[in-house]
């Protein structure tokens, strides 16, 4: 099974030359320390940062540089600062090629739960609800199991959505399933995870067509 790093790493891979990229908080924002440096990616936060680069090393963070869930950042030379209004209009009129949101729960029609935790008070759903209703390619990056080894790869969610309809592909530390108008496929397994192990960790069916291949990093 892979680790959380390991997940970033293999979205990495979904990030072309010239993309904007939103990365949200969780797993997502590890994705930036995996992208090619051949790349010219720009990765966009919502709290105003344009031209965000891989986490600080210890010892040369600098407090007032940080991202939407308030982890310290670098900034790639030609990075840019502006305020949370500006960055959302960016958001809001689709200037943003590709979303990369955590989440509790995935449905097999593509609705995203990442905002509310059961038992504890949240301030509200944040950029989420924004990028969900305004974006065109939106992966998740996510654990296929809970603590009690639930599945959270549903055929519905349980807890209250933030988007319906709007998630197109799924990595977790098992596999990567696209979002499909007949459910979810499975494109690949993780290395060593076997597809029966795949398939008793997922509430929803699976489209599983012919020899499924282990991801490539």
């Amino acid at each position: 099974m892979l680790s959380k790093e390991d997940i970033a790493k293999r979205i990495s891979r979904e990030v072309k030359d010239g993309y904007y990229v939103n990365l949200g908080i969780g797993i997502p924002t590890l994705v930036a320390n995996y992208v090619p440096e051949n790349l010219n990616v720009e990765f966009q936060s919502e709290n105003g940062v344009l031209g965000m680069g891989p986490f600080p090393f210890e010892g040369e963070e600098d407090a007032d540089v940080i991202n939407a869930g308030k982890q310290t950042i670098t900034i790639l030379d030609g990075g840019s600062f502006f305020d949370s209004a500006f960055s959302f209009g960016m958001i809001r009129s689709q200037k943003v090629d590709l979303t990369i949101l955590g989440a509790m729960e995935v449905s097999e029609n593509g609705d995203i739960a990442n905002w509310k935790i059961p038992g504890k008070m949240v301030k509200g759903m944040g950029g989420a609800m924004d990028l969900v209703a305004s974006a065109e390619n939106i992966i998740v990056a996510m654990m296929h199991v809970n603590k009690a080894g639930e599945s959270k790869i549903l055929k519905k969610c349980r807890l209250p959505l933030t988007g319906v309809n709007c998630v197109k592909r799924v990595v977790t530390e098992l596999a990567v399933l696209d979002v499909t108008p007949a459910g979810f496929k499975l494109i690949e397994r993780a290395p060593g995870v076997s597809v029966e192990h795949i398939i008793k960790s997922t509430e929803a069916d699976l489209i599983i067509e012919g020899e499924i291949p282990e991801m490539q990093f």
